[in-house]
């Protein structure tokens, strides 16, 4: 089993992370300029390393084992940091070429994720051989992502206690929302008002991991909170049966063809409005090119 990381091993898992993010060997081939039979003895060597089976290929194609899977994650973020060091050594040198990683909370209206597409162009444009690695987390681990080195910037809201150690760069964008229930639940019918006599604790809602629904409800209103989600994607899901209510931006709902099974509850009572941010650790080096971003992205967004 590794008990040291050796430079043979970095090189082995740079194989593992490219087949693994390609989801095949064939795929991986052009991205590492290597052929087949060479990729699959490096994955046997980690393996071996290891001591664990990392993935299953075969006739039934390319697929991961639960262990492998960790090893990708662990692995991604040891590549984030790597190369967040690597660009923050040649920025003190004057030098903004390399890869910059930008985490996106997942879920952001479509609105947000053209200004960051628009912005990342622009950076590119702007400055010599960069190049930038977009990833998305869940609303509960961007906190995480912007503190541990293994991203540059993070694009969020965030309703929590903002922490010392985090930098926030407030947007100039808000995504209003509110308590939406299915069409078939028994509030369906409280379109304008839920008036004081109904106790909204007797009916299953169901929320987001790490976002408190008490800041979003009026008149000292509670929700049952029986179940939790981990992003709005899957809130939506658990609204869509009809047994839960909860708190939806409401791009999720506008436009859409699930809407008409949707109805916003309660009216300004338990309307919100979400703040976005830049976020960043106290330790990025905020040099030009993120500060270009930023401000590119603070311009895109009001477009």
């Amino acid at each position: 089993m590794l008990n040291r990381l050796q430079e043979s091993d970095i090189k082995l898992l740079r194989v593992f992370f490219a087949v693994a993010s390609c989801n095949g060997f064939t795929a991986a081939e052009p991205v590492l300029r290597m052929q087949r039979p060479n990729i699959s003895a490096a994955i046997k060597k980690l393996e071996e390393r290891l001591d664990l089976i990392l993935c299953h290929r075969g006739r039934g194609g390319f697929q991961m084992t639960k262990e492998g899977e960790v090893v990708f994650q662990e692995t991604k973020r040891i590549f984030n940091a790597f190369d967040n060091f690597v660009f923050n050594l040649k920025s003190l040198h004057d030098d903004y070429s390399g890869h910059l990683t930008i985490v996106l909370m997942s879920g952001l209206p479509m609105k947000v994720l053209s200004a960051v597409s628009k912005s990342v162009k622009t950076a590119m444009n702007k400055f010599e051989d960069i190049h930038f690695n977009v990833q998305t987390r869940l609303y509960n681990e961007v906190e995480h992502a912007a503190l541990s080195g293994e991203c540059h910037l993070v694009v969020s809201c965030y309703d929590m206690v903002k922490p010392e150690s985090i930098i926030f760069h407030p947007l100039p964008y808000k995504c209003s929302g509110q308590l939406y229930c299915a069409v078939s639940h028994p509030l369906a019918k409280h379109r304008e008002a839920i008036p004081d006599s109904v106790d909204l604790m007797e009916f299953p809602a169901i929320g987001i991991t790490g976002m408190s629904p008490s800041n979003y409800i009026g008149n000292e209103r509670r929700m049952a909170i029986q179940t939790f989600s981990d992003s709005f994607e899957s809130c939506l899901s658990g609204i869509l049966t009809g047994e839960y209510i909860g708190l939806l931006p409401d791009y999720f709902v506008e436009g859409k063809d699930y809407a008409q099974d949707l109805v916003a509850l309660g009216g300004d009572e338990f309307a919100f409005n979400h703040e976005l941010f830049v976020m960043n650790g106290k330790n990025t080096r905020m040099n030009p090119v993120l500060k270009h971003f930023i401000r590119e992205l603070e311009y895109f967004v009001t477009q």
